[in-house]
């Protein structure tokens, strides 16, 4: 079954409302950027123009060449045709995954490893992102630890190793579950621990088995935070993210809410930020591709104009239903399904990725359990879910085997 939540707590509503309706200021969870840290560096200066998005494709536009009359050598259906190297786009996918009541076996978790890399592989994609839940008691806990549905350190460590086996890059996500914290108007964005401190000393603990199982792995990227927006910038991150970086070689990341991101700097002491990226657009559900690019744009100009190469869009997805455009992130709210929908918003997206110059992006999301060869239960299932449905599937390959060079290629970053 698929009704799954996605990581993205829906943004209050009467704070998306202010967020929409009035000039954007600040926003409602003031963000800012630590002096001295490592932080994404914003360049400005005009996007270069980029040409409209191209025919869906088999192949990678990078695929070599071969001599006439010479057959192409058969590519390896289980294997990243060119793996990710530093410079190149990262074109992925976000896999949410909580343990079933009745844990399944190593062997399945295994096999279904394998099961969702070669879909990721066939779609042309060369990254993969590992999301989990964890748990706490409530918006004012002190204490973080593992839930019912959080999968165990050991038992992440065989799907990153099947990820990166496959050729995959991989991202490992722990996030915070919503369960206790009475959403949508409790959210892990607006939680108030009663002492700082002791979360801080609770998380690290928490996170201690995880970071070695992303140090053992190779992981490339750990995320050690994900839209908490109002813990940014408190002192607790640096010796948190100090230890998260003698923990493991993995890159140490933030991934912070759309709403904070574009409301100014975000004070985190991490070396990547990604962003959790549901801009609102208000146009029809019939408006054309150009129209959700200069959507996006208009929220992404209120940040920064022009090239923005350290950034990832760590989560992208709507729902492929009416009247999404508005809310893309609303997993609440099921009206008719509308896949055309969910289809051009990934392709105006994966536009904004290359006019922008950005890192890359990640689709949100494909439940870890699921099957990802077989259309969605539309009656249980999220509307976010896109494996399975073929417009968003064409959209996301098109996206994945067209021409970019990466952030780097363009620009003076």
């Amino acid at each position: 079954m698929r009704s799954r939540l996605p990581l993205l707590a829906l943004f209050p509503a009467t704070v998306l409302a202010v967020v929409i309706g009035t000039p954007f200021v600040l926003g409602d969870h003031p963000v800012r950027w630590t002096s001295g840290s490592a932080v994404p560096r914003i360049v400005q200066g005009d996007a270069p123009e980029q040409s409209g998005h191209e025919a869906d494709r088999n192949t990678p536009a990078t695929a070599p060449t071969h001599a006439a009359g010479t057959a192409a050598p058969a590519a390896d259906p289980t294997k990243v045709a060119e793996p990710w190297k530093e410079g190149m786009p990262q074109w992925g996918v976000q896999f949410y995954w909580e343990e079933e009541p009745k844990q399944r076996s190593d062997a399945f978790i295994e096999a279904q490893a394998h099961k969702q890399a070669t879909y990721l592989i066939g779609l042309g994609a060369n990254s993969a992102s590992l999301s989990f839940p964890f748990s706490t008691a409530g918006p004012a806990s002190n204490t973080l630890r593992a839930g019912a549905k959080t999968p165990s350190a050991e038992r992440v460590g065989i799907v990153l190793r099947v990820f990166k086996e496959a050729g995959l890059r991989t991202t490992l996500r722990p996030t915070m579950d919503e369960a206790t914290l009475n959403p949508p108007t409790g959210w892990r964005g607006n939680i108030e621990p009663a002492s700082r401190s002791a979360w801080f000393a609770s998380y690290q603990k928490f996170l201690t088995p995880y970071l070695k199982t992303a140090h053992e792995t190779k992981t490339d990227t750990f995320v050690v935070g994900t839209e908490l927006n109002s813990l940014e910038g408190d002192p607790g991150w640096k010796p948190l993210v100090s230890f998260a970086e003698k923990a493991t070689s993995s890159e140490v990341a933030y991934d912070a809410n759309w709403d904070n991101y574009v409301g100014g700097h975000i004070d985190m002491p991490v070396s990547h930020l990604g962003v959790d990226s549901y801009f609102p657009v208000e146009v029809p559900d019939t408006a054309p591709v150009s129209a959700l690019v200069d959507g996006w744009n208009t929220w992404l100009d209120k940040k920064a104009k022009g090239p923005l190469p350290n950034i990832t869009l760590a989560e992208a997805g709507i729902g492929a239903m009416d009247g999404a455009y508005k809310a893309p992130g609303d997993f609440y709210t099921k009206r008719a399904v509308n896949p055309k929908v969910q289809a051009n918003w990934y392709t105006a997206v994966c536009q904004v990725v290359r006019q922008r110059r950005m890192q890359g992006v990640y689709w949100w999301s494909i439940w870890f359990d699921d099957d990802p060869n077989t259309p969605p239960d539309d009656k249980h299932a999220s509307r976010l879910d896109f494996a399975g449905r073929p417009q968003t599937e064409k959209a996301v390959k098109s996206c994945f085997t067209s021409d970019y060079a990466g952030p780097g290629a363009d620009s003076t970053s």
